[in-house]
């Protein structure tokens, strides 16, 4: 499970650090903290038998591609198994989708991973952000912190997506997709 987001504190509580905030916020339910590694932070948990291993890259959204590839090499793990979370333009906010491949739709830190990976059939949960914001401002508005309606709704949003990433990884795509996308 990859949550996508730029390290450094002045990062810590923007829109494009929802996917950290996700991570957070699981391995905060499963007792849990992450350690500083090769190409980011990490940590992991058992549920069910099953083993979730948590990424936090730190090489910034955009190249997010060789922490992704590198974990990936380094735990073993499929392709099929991969999860990435990303804030989403695209989507009014708190607007959650289960994708199991797919274009990058313009996000950089995508992009990169589908460069670096040479494929786009991986999952994502996109995380709606939505598109407030004023033309040639997108970079401003995903590098911004909450609105303060946003920040009340956040908690909930961060509990739902977490739901869906234990969904996917204890009943596979199909199943969580049908039970969350709707």
């Amino acid at each position: 499970m990859v949550g996508l987001g730029n390290p450094g504190p002045e990062y810590q509580d923007t829109r494009h650090n929802l996917g950290f905030m996700v991570l957070d916020h699981l391995a905060r339910e499963n007792g849990t903290h992450f350690v500083q590694d090769r190409f980011g932070l990490y940590s992991d948990f058992k549920l069910k038998g099953k083993m979730f291993i948590l990424i936090k890259p730190n090489t910034f959204v955009n190249r997010s591609g060789k922490a992704v590839q590198y974990w990936m090499n380094n735990q073993h793990i499929d392709l099929s198994h991969l999860l990435v979370i990303v804030d989403e333009l695209a989507l009014p906010f708190g607007v959650l989708r289960l994708k199991t491949k797919g274009s990058d739709a313009g996000h950089n830190g995508l992009k990169d991973i589908q460069t670096v990976l040479s494929t786009q059939d991986y999952s994502r949960i996109r995380f709606g952000i939505g598109r407030n914001f004023s033309p040639g401002r997108q970079a401003d508005y995903v590098l911004s912190p909450f609105e303060k309606e946003e920040q009340a709704e956040l908690p909930l949003l961060l509990q739902k997506c977490s739901e869906m990433v234990i969904s996917f990884g204890l009943s596979g795509s199909e199943r969580t997709m049908n039970v969350f996308n709707s």
